[in-house]
């Protein structure tokens, strides 16, 4: 049996029909056609498809998409305002924090919700919040370096 699921997603009212035992991850994807929502692990352990849910960063893997009836749903397709994106890209590419760019989503969005809570992080902050996102490409002295001088960047804003 199916279940309609609405949802606000990057402050848009959407609703999908999804199986009751269809991760969030799969129903973002397939369902709302948010592709930049990445399965890396499926196991919660690399962060590649890290949502804020209902301003919680969250493994989207880990979380049923019947679940996300009634919530906020932010995902990296939601940064950018229009065609200007948002200080993390801007830097991310800057940096040339991105290869593959598997991982590029969950660590925006890691970011997003650091910066949200804290806007002057130190490296070791930085380091600390962005631990549940796994690299197998860049490293991530790059993709730190992106970070901060995002956090800079909107500082001066």
């Amino acid at each position: 049996m199916s279940v309609m699921v609405r949802s606000k997603i990057n402050g848009d009212d959407i609703e999908f029909v999804c199986q009751p035992d269809e991760t969030l991850l799969d129903a973002l994807r397939d369902r709302a056609g948010l592709t930049g929502v990445k399965e890396g692990c499926g196991t919660g352990d690399c962060g590649a498809c890290s949502i804020m849910l209902d301003g919680a960063l969250v493994c989207s893997c880990l979380v049923l998409g019947a679940e996300a009836e009634g919530r906020s749903i932010e995902t990296v397709e939601g940064m950018a305002n229009g065609d200007q994106l948002h200080p993390l890209q801007q830097q991310f590419l800057q940096h040339a924090a991105l290869q593959c760019g598997i991982c590029t989503p969950g660590f925006l969005i890691a970011a997003k919700a650091l910066l949200d809570k804290n806007p002057d992080p130190s490296e070791e902050q930085v380091r600390y919040a962005l631990a549940g996102n796994l690299c197998r490409c860049t490293g991530y002295d790059k993709i730190v370096r992106a970070v901060l001088a995002a956090a800079k960047q909107m500082r001066k804003a």
